[in-house]
């Protein structure tokens, strides 16, 4: 229940937002008034840390004769951001050319631009770029995704300025920001709806002063015990509304083990009742660091595609979960063990085309370099005990497989979807993971608590696949490719605050890092 939040959310955007089509001519010119330029735009004060040379982009216009609105459009872009790089900054793509290459990812047809597309699926396998503004190439990966952008808008409707402010241009205060997006309307971006009591509410708070630090604790509360700082405790839940009564007693009563597990649910803790260093340090983060954590989620879903109709799977990495729906309608949910890092895992989309039962894991060079060889030179019968193979050689390394079993790291199936990042879902045989509320663990792949639900789920579609000849494939030690019948869009999305369909508000720890870069760009 508490994450259906993503269907939601996905739903309001079939009336808002759609999926874009494929890039071509069959567009309807109309004449466009020039934006202009916004020289109050800095180095200081950009969001972005690049910027474009004017002549750079009157040579793309040039080149490719665009016509007089297309030109228009691309100059009132970059003019209303002084001439700022909307998708590459000088680390590389930005989240929001991930975005972008995600929701495009939905069209129908996206070939008329493989190239570029070819060209962001590397750039966003890369994490340690080091981009210049001179850089010929990027400019050209920039200036062709704000050509794509404008292709979009005129296909999909929507303003221009709604278009040139789907990227952010400057740094802002957080009060205005708050202000200015609660003021957004609904009807361009449905997605923030869900979020905007919340960020009334935290706008509220942070204008009265925020709330007061809890004292740190030694060990652990839980009901019936007596404490001073459980005073303080609950001053802290009843400002943000978790503790519904007042109460300034230094018991730990029946209503604040409620107001704490409702505090725990929300974020991302298991409810059990207990107060630890880790529920402190969750309540001490302060209330202008929550208002931004809000403020930059509610951009990300500016970028959520819309919901495809049929099957959908939605993974939240941050909450750990995937979500499975059928026409908006809830399936089931799954728990998830996510990867240690993903620097670019923002945003990105696939389609879940293969289950491959009793599957080999074959090795990823890095893991063969850093971990394996190792092993093999510290224990000669490494390979052997964990049940792998070697079947040849490349570039100097031993290309290395785990042979099927029961201790396979893939467990007894895996489900392939494209994608630049080659992640995919997977069984594991370390189910104790799931017990716990990081779930950051792997080596970027998604792991599955239920795999068997899910290949029931995608398989439905073929009655041969009864659950009977599912387990016996699950189980028979030989690996068997089986393509879906009808495809299952997936959808990966990266949100460390969002409404569920109670309203609850739910903000969680933020596992790879992406809020850290956002909030240096955007306040």
């Amino acid at each position: 229940m508490r994450y259906l939040f993503l269907f939601t959310l996905l739903a309001y955007l079939v009336s808002g937002c759609h999926s874009p089509s494929a890039p071509g001519d069959a567009e309807v010119v109309t004449a466009d008034v020039l934006t202009p330029r916004n020289t109050a735009i800095t180095h200081e004060n950009a969001y972005n840390d690049l910027f474009l040379d004017t002549t750079a982009l009157e040579g793309f216009i040039a080149k490719r004769q665009l016509n007089d609105t297309v030109a228009n459009r691309l100059r009132s872009f970059y003019n209303a951001r002084n001439y700022e790089f909307a998708w590459i900054d000088s680390r590389g793509l930005t989240e929001e050319a991930a975005a972008f290459r995600s929701l495009f990812n939905q069209s129908p047809d996206t070939s008329g631009d493989k190239p570029l597309n070819n060209k962001l699926d590397r750039l966003l396998e890369e994490d340690s770029l080091q981009v210049k503004a001179t850089d010929r190439d990027m400019v050209q990966t920039e200036l062709m995704l704000t050509w794509r952008l404008v292709r979009y808008f005129r296909q999909n409707g929507g303003t221009v300025e709604q278009m040139e402010h789907m990227v952010p241009m400057q740094k802002e205060d957080i009060m205005e920001m708050a202000d200015s997006m609660l003021h957004t309307s609904e009807k361009q971006y449905p997605a923030i709806a869900g979020l905007k009591p919340a960020l009334r509410q935290y706008r509220d708070i942070v204008k009265k002063g925020g709330w007061q630090p809890v004292d740190s604790l030694a060990g652990k509360l839980k009901k019936g015990q007596s404490s001073p700082v459980i005073t303080g405790i609950k001053q802290r839940l009843m400002t943000t509304g978790e503790l519904k009564e007042k109460d300034s007693s230094d018991v730990f009563t029946d209503e604040l083990e409620a107001a704490v597990n409702r505090f725990r649910n929300g974020h991302g803790y298991t409810e059990n009742g207990i107060i630890n260093d880790t529920v402190i340090k969750a309540m001490n983060v302060p209330a202008e660091e929550r208002l931004k954590q809000l403020l930059i989620n509610m951009q990300r879903m500016k970028w959520l595609p819309a919901t495809p109709r049929g099957k959908l799977i939605v993974v939240n990495i941050p909450a750990f979960m995937l979500h499975v729906t059928n026409n908006g309608q809830k399936v089931f949910d799954i728990p998830i063990v996510v990867g240690k890092e993903g620097h670019s895992t923002t945003m990105f989309s696939g389609k879940l085309n293969q289950v491959v039962f009793s599957p080999y894991w074959n090795i990823p060079r890095s893991i063969v370099r850093k971990e394996i060889l190792p092993a093999m030179a510290r224990n000669s019968g490494y390979l052997a005990r964990k049940n792998m193979e070697i079947t040849g050689h490349a570039n100097g390394l031993p290309v290395v497989r785990q042979r099927p079993g029961v201790r396979n790291a893939l467990g007894r199936v895996k489900f392939l979807f494209p994608n630049s990042f080659n992640i995919y879902f997977h069984d594991t045989p370390e189910k104790g993971l799931f017990n716990r509320d990081n779930r950051a663990y792997s080596h970027g792949c998604i792991r599955l608590k239920d795999p068997v639900a899910m290949a029931k789920f995608v398989l439905e579609d073929a009655p041969e696949w009864t659950s009977e000849k599912i387990d016996a494939a699950m189980n028979g030690g030989k690996q068997k490719y089986v393509a879906v019948k009808h495809p299952v869009p997936v959808i990966i999305t990266y949100f460390t605050a969002w409404a569920d369909e109670d309203g609850t508000l739910h903000m969680v720890p933020d596992v790879y890092g992406h809020d850290a870069v956002m909030k240096q760009k955007m306040f």
